[in-house]
């Protein structure tokens, strides 16, 4: 029990990493991106701005929800996914707690859904707060403009 929560300390670690360096990554692209633009361009593009912003986010959710799919392909004691489509239908659910629970893992292992389920929660609040401060620099900007 003790190696499967150090297994999924480590699996959380390594999303926390790529949580952190994607997130700084597309802040640095939108510094630069705002730099290029003019006032009335960047107005013209505020929605944009925030769509991209939100796929991003996303996208590194699936890759997050990946790491984890592929630790539960790759672990001997766990069984229950025969591809890599079910161990990432089964991460994105837990990752994300909706946990339909039509699938779940039987093993000794299923402490590590429980880990990825809080790494969930604290990840997308994280992206939460992330979008947040984006939407604030976005309004912000428009009020600077409209006054």
């Amino acid at each position: 029990m003790l190696l499967i929560i150090l297994l999924g300390l480590v699996v959380v670690g390594i999303t926390v990493v790529i949580q952190g360096y994607s997130t700084f990554f597309w802040l640095r692209k939108l510094q630069s991106y705002r730099a290029s633009l003019t006032v009335t361009q960047l107005q013209k593009r505020a929605v944009l701005i925030l769509i991209s912003t939100a796929s991003f986010l996303i996208f590194i959710h699936l890759v997050q929800s990946g790491v984890w799919a592929s630790l539960y392909l790759l672990l001997p004691g766990i069984d229950e996914f025969e591809t890599f489509e079910k161990a990432m239908y089964f991460s994105l659910v837990t990752f994300t707690t909706l946990g339909y629970g039509e699938i779940t893992i039987g093993s000794d292992s299923r402490l590590l859904a429980g880990l990825e389920a809080i790494n969930g929660i604290i990840l997308i609040g994280w992206s939460t707060a992330f979008m947040f401060a984006i939407f604030l620099k976005v309004i912000d900007h428009f009020r600077e403009y409209s006054e």
